[in-house]
């Protein structure tokens, strides 16, 4: 596995794979990588790919209250699981290396990103596309990987690449979640054992909002309300948006519409803000 942390270099390393005749694959994380990333490795992997992984902590995509100081930083844990899963290349640019003085230009999707995450965190996908857009003009890759625990960024990203004719496919994995139900995450790392219980009641609140449309419930007014009575339930829980929306334009539903919504939450525990989404 290469390890790189300027651009030219990567450039070079991802051309040297094209010429070889492999096709890439590109996964942008913020580091800190866990069973989620390595699922998403694994499938890049399925058709011969070779995989380079991007473990960048993007300060584009903080707004001044929210914990980029402070996000877990792993670089040693990420390379040891870049070389378990048989990397390619692993690519960590400093901050400056990727956003030099002067850096001023962006990218911004304005539909689909002004929905749930959007609101609350101004900044996230405007930062997001704009990092983004440059990870996939530095390496240029066949297949784009994503993980649907990230919902909203895999529709902002799928509208920007059908917008701006993106020479990419976008393929994406099912969430990975702990044997607790947990969905995995790079922020999990703040949770107490404590915190930690008490957020199970999403995921399980999630099955049940399954449960309700599986027995025939179409309104999600009943979906939301049942889901925020359990959430409530939990004293360190404090939700930000539960959603029942389209998959793709992320707009809220008044009925399920099955195969094409899912049911998406953003809360807090305690000072810890996650996310989970389950289909419905």
């Amino acid at each position: 596995m290469q390890k790189l942390d300027k651009i030219n270099a990567m450039q070079s390393a991802a051309a040297e794979l094209r010429s070889a005749g492999r096709r890439v694959a590109l996964i942008p994380t913020m580091g800190g990588l866990h069973a989620g990333h390595a699922s998403l490795i694994r499938k890049a992997q399925e058709g011969g790919a070779a995989v380079v992984v991007s473990a960048f902590v993007n300060p584009l995509q903080f707004g001044p209250s929210e914990d980029f100081a402070k996000y877990p930083r792993n670089p040693s844990g990420d390379a040891q699981l870049c070389e378990k899963e048989n990397v390619a290349v692993l690519f960590a640019p400093p901050a400056e290396e990727m956003f030099p003085r002067g850096f001023s230009t962006h990218l911004q999707e304005e539909a689909v990103s002004k929905h749930l995450c959007g609101v609350s965190r101004t900044a996230l996908f405007r930062g997001m596309l704009t990092c983004w857009l440059k990870l996939l003009n530095i390496v240029r890759p066949d297949l784009l990987v994503m993980g649907e625990k990230d919902a909203q960024q895999i529709a902002v990203v799928r509208k920007a690449a059908a917008d701006l004719l993106l020479p990419v496919e976008i393929v994406t994995t099912p969430i990975v979640r702990d044997a607790d139900g947990l969905a995995v995450s790079t922020r999990n790392n703040y949770l107490s054992p404590t915190q930690r219980e008490e957020a199970l009641a999403v995921y399980a609140s999630l099955r049940r909002a399954k449960e309700m449309v599986e027995s025939g419930v179409k309104s999600t007014d009943r979906l939301v309300a049942e889901v925020t009575h359990l959430i409530a339930a939990k004293r360190r829980l404090r939700v930000i948006y539960i959603s029942v929306v389209d998959r793709h334009t992320m707009e809220q539903l008044r009925e399920v519409t099955p195969g094409q919504c899912l049911m998406a939450i953003s809360f807090w525990v305690d000072e810890v803000r996650l996310t989970d989404n389950m289909p419905l």
